[in-house]
């Protein structure tokens, strides 16, 4: 094709030394053009164009020798169209005479220039014209020289070729109907019918020398033909654009002439890349309606062309556009009925596989996702037509003997888009139960790509907030979502331990908040249907599925509350609902194994039993608050996280307020032996300070919302565990045990505790800064100090406060009067 096929180095050289002959003959053609000298300006540029001759240079250095060429041929046209305007009688000259230079390639181009000149100065026949330069050029074979020849022919033809659909007859008939005085139209030379024969020639012709290209040179430089082949493509393409802008190219012309000329080159080449490109540029460039009024010329030609041309691709390409045509075409309105798209399309599909057995898995399942985005989109309403499609690429799939696809492979991929797509269009996954076929084809997955659709279903419900009203529902999602509720055959046995694990399973305790049924019978039962499933998952899972629905049944008994009057077992519905929700937390204790999280639920249970009025509400507080404690004592084990539940008890049982004192004495005392059991001296003291607060600040039944203020008992508490911090050995926390004493004696004292003896205090205070005085120098000694500083200075403004409290008691009091003398 070219001879030399040395480096880049090589050719950049070559391309140099033609340059500097194209600048040097255009400067001396320029200099004749603006003395006038017409003639000498024309030798000029055969000399300038014989560098297009050269068989040096590769196609992409050629293009850039060819541009830089033509650039100095549109400043030759500009002269000539401007100097001949006024006299174009003087341009037959100049046409003969170029036509007597020896060299074919400077003539040719030459002539097409001349050529464009001679139509837009008006002179002869733009039709002849036309159709003598696209046959002159016939004489240039060379596949690299003759693809840039007409492509310069088409460039300079681009904005005189005739784009009139009147014929001559018709401009005739026109100007006889006319009225005398209106103005006749002019003949026009030449219709839309002769550009698109023209540009038929000429597209024929160019794509026939693209075809050459691949059958010169050795077989071992095929890959590099086919490189430069690809390089040179939208040469050939330009023409098939330059014909889908003709305005006047109506349906009718498409159809009888258009394409079946261009189809028939395409056919009868039986060049796989000029196939497939050509292909795809009549699907690219022509209007969405020509496409569905040839739609099966097209396919058949499809079935006609090489085994090697990639037909998936072309289909593919069809579908999606027709797709997003037929749906942006008049919105609101059904596809176009006339036209079964998907059938054809379908059938077409079916042909294309059964015809090519070695056609790999992805291809076949990405055409399926082409057809499943025409079902969906084009056809909302017709769920068979998905469903077809699904069940087509399940029987492809099983022939194929393929079990277990990989989430990120090739075939893995184009199955995450198909499956996707139903999600994304329904915006209900719920219809995908439609679909019998959809879980199918999505159980050949692996387990991660299983997950990874389940996942994307739930981010889909959670974003459009897909609710589940009845028992249907919820059984339509789960089932949808079946592998990440329920170990699989294909789960690895360290899967839970991963990030995605937890992430997908967080995701469906989001979803569970989606259950709401229409009113709280249903919802309950909903709920407890869903525990039952999510109870099946193993205990990796039921610490992420069961606390949303043992709090969903915490918010149905708020609910239930204020409807006392509208049910006649209103007691007993609330007490069945918090036995589910004390079982389910018991789920979580003997299977999952857990103990922080189920003693955390148990004391919500209790907070909520205790705001809800109902019959023997104290026994499901006392019941959900010593569970607590139970789990307190047998099964949290770190010293940490015993005092942090340690905390939460006291204050669940400060939130009670109607716990009978016979009740409530026995959890108050289970929790201050639970403090006094602490592992760690500090942590007891800690931990004494702490519930010393339930006896004074507690309420039960009886006090009828006061506190108890039982100071006795908080005096006894902290002296136990003054007693406890003298027998710390570290003399730094010693020291913060003591401060944090006298804080909180302080604090009673300041609260009229009559119990709170002052000189205990001022002993108190006498030891913690005898201590004070052993610790080495540090910044938490200073810290400590400053510390204890302002515990004393508080210390002494609450005996100010309690002296002038009991001062003005005093006064208050009336005098009584004086017995008689």
């Amino acid at each position: 094709m070219y001879e030399n096929s040395g480096n880049t180095t090589d050719q950049e050289k070559f391309l140099d030394q033609s340059i500097r002959v194209v600048k040097a003959e255009s400067f001396e053609m320029k200099r004749c053009l603006d003395k006038g000298k017409t003639m000498d300006a024309l030798k000029h540029a055969l000399q300038m164009l014989n560098e297009m001759r050269t068989a040096e240079l590769s196609p992409k250095f050629y293009y850039r020798l060819y541009m830089d060429s033509m650039h100095e041929l549109q400043c030759l046209e500009v002269n000539l169209v401007q100097e001949y305007a006024q006299e174009p009688a003087k341009l037959g000259n100049l046409y003969e005479c170029v036509q007597y230079a020896s060299a074919i390639i400077p003539r040719l181009y030459l002539l097409v220039t001349i050529g464009g000149v001679f139509i837009k100065c008006g002179l002869g026949s733009r039709k002849e014209i036309l159709k003598d330069l696209v046959e002159m050029c016939r004489g240039v074979q060379h596949p690299l020289r003759g693809l840039f020849l007409r492509n310069y022919l088409m460039q300079c033809t681009r904005s005189v070729l005739p784009d009139f659909p009147e014929t001559e007859e018709m401009l005739v008939a026109h100007n006889d109907n006319l009225s005398k005085g209106t103005p006749k139209l002019k003949p026009r030379d030449g219709t839309v019918d002769d550009t698109i024969d023209f540009v038929l020639i000429n597209f024929a012709e160019m794509n026939k020398l693209w075809v050459r290209m691949q059958h010169q040179g050795p077989s071992k430089e095929k890959e590099k033909r086919e490189k430069d082949r690809m390089e040179l493509r939208i040469l050939v393409g330009t023409n098939l654009v330059r014909l889908a802008q003709l305005e006047a190219l109506t349906e009718e012309m498409y159809v009888k002439d258009v394409l079946p000329s261009i189809l028939e080159q395409i056919v009868s080449c039986r060049d796989p890349i000029s196939q497939e490109y050509l292909m795809e540029c009549v699907i690219q460039v022509f209007a969405d309606d020509f496409h569905l009024a040839t739609l099966t010329e097209f396919l058949n030609a499809c079935g006609q062309l090489q085994q090697d041309v990639n037909i998936k691709i072309l289909l593919i390409a069809l579908v999606d556009r027709l797709a997003l045509y037929t749906t942006s075409y008049n919105e609101g309105q059904p596809a176009p009925t006339k036209m079964q798209l998907f059938e054809i399309f379908s059938e077409q599909a079916t042909t294309l596989i059964k015809n090519r057995p070695d056609m790999p898995l992805d291809d076949i399942v990405a055409l399926h996702v082409s057809l499943v985005s025409l079902a969906v989109k084009c056809y909302p309403d017709r769920q068979d037509y998905a469903n077809m499609t699904f069940q087509g690429l399940r029987q492809v799939i099983e022939e194929k003997g393929v079990t277990d696809i990989e989430a990120f492979g090739k075939v893995g991929r184009e199955l995450t888009k198909l499956l996707n797509i139903p999600i994304d269009e329904y915006k209900n996954v719920l219809r995908l139960s439609q679909l019998p076929e959809y879980i199918k084809v999505m159980n050949y997955f692996d387990y991660r790509g299983q997950c990874n659709i389940a996942s994307y279903m739930i981010q889909n419900m959670l974003e459009e907030e897909t609710v589940f009203r009845n028992q249907d529902d919820v059984d339509s999602a789960f089932s949808l979502i079946s592998s990440l509720l329920k170990d699989q055959e294909k789960q690895s046995s360290d899967s839970h331990e991963t990030e995605e694990f937890a992430d997908e399973q967080n995701l469906v305790a989001r979803l569970l908040h989606l259950i709401r049924a229409d009113d709280v019978d249903s919802q309950f039962l909903l709920l407890n249907s869903a525990r039952k499933t999510l109870g099946e998952g193993g205990r990796h899972r039921l610490r992420y599925t069961l606390p949303p629905i043992i709090f969903e049944l915490y918010r149905l008994v708020l609910q239930f509350s204020d409807m006392k009057d509208e049910d006649d077992k209103w007691d007993a519905k609330i007490r069945k609902m918090f036995v589910c929700a004390m079982g389910t937390i018991g789920a979580l204790v003997s299977t999952a194994e857990l103990a922080e999280l189920p003693m955390k639920l148990y004391l919500n249970g209790a907070i909520t039993a205790d705001r809800v009025p109902f019959e023997d509400n104290h026994t499901v507080v006392y019941e959900f608050v010593s569970k607590a404690l139970s789990i307190l004592e047998d099964d949290v084990v770190d010293s940490r996280d015993r005092v942090r539940c340690l905390h939460l008890t006291v204050g669940t049982l400060l939130k009670t307020t109607h716990l009978p004192e016979e009740n409530w004495q026995p959890l108050a005392n289970q929790t201050v032996l639970a403090a006094a059991k602490m592992f760690k001296k500090p942590d007891q003291v800690r931990s004494l300070v702490t519930v010393a607060a339930l006896y004074w600040h507690g309420q039960t039944l009886e006090t009828n919302g006061e506190k108890m203020k039982n100071g006795k008992k908080v005096v006894d508490i902290l002296r136990k565990a003054a007693k406890i911090a003298r027998e710390c050995l570290e003399p730094l926390v010693q020291q913060q045990l003591f401060i944090q004493l006298l804080s909180a004696y302080t604090y009673y004292y300041e609260d009229n505790c009559s119990e709170v003896n002052v000189d205990h205090i001022e002993e108190l205070i006498a030891r913690t800064q005898d201590n004070a005085v052993q610790l080495d120098v540090s910044a938490e000694a200073d810290s400590l100090e400053k510390q204890l500083g302002e515990a004393i200075r508080r210390l002494q403004l609450a005996k100010l406060d309690v002296a002038a409290a009991q001062a003005t008691t005093i006064r208050s009091e009336p005098e009584l009067p004086q017995p008689p003398s």
